[in-house]
């Protein structure tokens, strides 16, 4: 009898041990298809480390601008197609707005940061206080005339140290949304907030790089393999996470200390605190933190990023920087730099914007959305839960919409110079200019600030210097690697990797406008904020 109930039960082990191996990463039939799986691992062998969206590309030119991948257990889409991005992530938000499981994530983050949180109520609440902030009636009648302000400041901070170019650009995005979420600013590139904010940004972006960490929200057993045999992941997250939690604690807590001594100011956290004190905000101290945190992740590093790939473009294409030299020139004049009135009147300037975001865009693959149900796209099933990403950059290299993708073209967006939001919101996805700002429910809320961000920061750069090849020792200019895949950092922002460039003041002139106008941001804005 004993024998018998042995014999069964290892029958039924053994039989639950081939369905295993039979279903566990094996695609579904009716799924979109992809590369050939194996058992249990499905396709999670052939993701590699870094740069997955290279290899994404690769795979959308075999298998279609909609392929799955098998992560274990898991089914990941890869959207490389305009229209499939439209037909998912735009039509199909109600149920392809969610986020996948992150352990590393919520590791880091407690669950309290909006770019990790799923659509619930918790992410609303939190979204609307940065939607109400960065509206673009809030962002014409307000915000610009700190970005201008900053604006002037990153000229004279070039005009007085060259050299520095790399770092300017970065102070210039860190201090304008220091300033409005804050009301605290970043006066210069050795600020201390700017110097940890951008540091932990790197160590961020690495960690939640597609392929960096163990992929523990498939295979759970993997968190109690010790770490120094998987690259020691926890480690570096809860690095991460005391990076993170102490910067974004200190800032919030330093608006409250002052709310306590003078009282309340202009900031979007003495709005936020306003409305926690009488009871319509209930959220945690944490969740105060991480709410001011993901705003100044999102309007620091990507606007800096977005800048400094301009000036690579501008250093090494210099026909294309004289060409909209000459258009500001024509507007312009030399006694005040360029405004964002001038908007509609310098339209190259806008497709230098357009073409530097399409062509070096601030991450390979945007953040990954899910599924909360059951969806279908040209009839393939997409099981729910499946784990969507869109592929940023071969979507901006598509050679269907953009001929001669790796060509850096500003006239490619000729007559197209309408405002990114009114873009995304097209149901037009032939005529999206980029991906930057995300897709769907998910579509940044700060995008109103980031373009006027980028569109001020590269037209005064424009108006006030030029930008060429530098030389070595021996005379010999110095070729810059504009290579996405080299000359660019790893991680999931990416930003240009340092290079050289001659920087030379345009006139005598510019110079001295220059200098009034930051003598009166420092009169008008400056002395606003500490």
């Amino acid at each position: 009898m004993l024998a018998k109930s042995l014999c069964a039960t290892s029958l039924a082990v053994l039989g639950f041990l081939v369905y295993i191996l039979c279903t566990v990463g094996r695609r579904g039939k009716s799924y979109p298809p992809g590369p050939p799986t194996l058992p249990i691992l499905g396709n999670l062998h052939q993701i590699p480390f870094k740069g997955a969206h290279f290899k994404f590309v690769e795979w959308a030119k075999q298998y279609g601008g909609i392929f799955s991948l098998k992560l274990g257990p898991g089914t990941a889409i890869v959207i490389t197609e305009r229209r499939l991005v439209r037909e998912l992530l735009d039509k199909q938000s109600a149920i392809s707005s969610y986020r996948p499981p992150s352990y590393v994530g919520n590791l880091i983050t407690g669950g309290d940061h909006v770019l990790v949180m799923d659509a619930g109520p918790k992410w609303r609440t939190m979204r609307k206080q940065i939607v109400q902030e960065f509206t673009e009636t809030m962002c014409e009648k307000k915000h610009v005339n700190v970005v201008n302000a900053e604006a002037v400041q990153m000229l004279r901070d070039v005009v007085l140290d060259p050299k520095g170019l790399m770092r300017h650009p970065k102070r210039f995005a860190n201090s304008i949304i220091m300033s409005l979420v804050f009301g605290i600013r970043t006066p210069d590139v050795t600020t201390s907030h700017m110097q940890r904010m951008f540091e932990l940004m790197e160590h961020w972006s690495l960690v939640m790089e597609l392929g960096s960490t163990p992929p523990v929200d498939f295979y759970p057993f993997l968190k109690w393999v010790p770490e120094r045999f998987l690259g020691n992941w926890t480690t570096r997250a809860n690095q991460v996470k005391e990076e993170m939690h102490t910067l974004y604690e200190d800032l919030v807590e330093d608006v409250i200390k002052r709310r306590d001594s003078v009282g309340p100011g202009e900031s979007m956290m003495d709005r936020v605190l306003n409305q926690q004190d009488a009871g319509k905000l209930t959220l945690t101290k944490h969740q105060l933190y991480f709410l001011a945190g993901i705003v100044i992740e999102g309007g620091s590093d990507t606007t800096a990023s977005g800048i400094l790939a301009f000036l690579k473009a501008m250093t090494c294409f210099p026909d294309l920087q004289k060409k909209a030299q000459a258009e500001i020139d024509s507007v312009v004049g030399e006694d005040r730099t360029p405004l964002w009135s001038d908007y509609e009147r310098l339209p190259y300037v806008a497709q230098i914007l357009k073409e530097s975001m399409r062509w070096r865009p601030v991450g390979g693959v945007g953040v990954p959305h899910a599924l909360s149900a059951d969806a279908y796209v040209d009839g393939m099933f997409l099981p729910k839960g499946s784990v969507v990403f869109f592929n940023m950059w071969g979507l901006h290299n598509d050679e269907k919409y953009v001929s001669e993708p790796e060509r850096f073209n500003p006239d490619r967006f000729a007559g197209r110079i309408l405002l990114a939001p009114e873009y995304a919101a097209s149901a037009e996805y032939e005529s999206r200019d980029h991906y930057n700002y995300g897709v769907g429910r998910r579509l940044c809320p700060g995008i109103h600030l980031g373009e006027r961000n980028l569109w001020i920061g590269m037209a005064k750069l424009l108006w006030a210097f030029n930008f060429k090849e530098d030389v070595d020792s021996n005379g010999r200019a110095i070729k810059l690697d504009m290579n996405y895949e080299t000359g660019y950092s790893e991680g999931f922002i990416v930003c240009t990797k340092d290079f050289p460039s001659k920087v030379t003041p345009r006139s005598q002139k510019r110079v001295e406008t220059i200098m009034r106008e930051f003598d009166q941001a420092n009169y008008d804005i400056f002395a606003k904020n500490s």
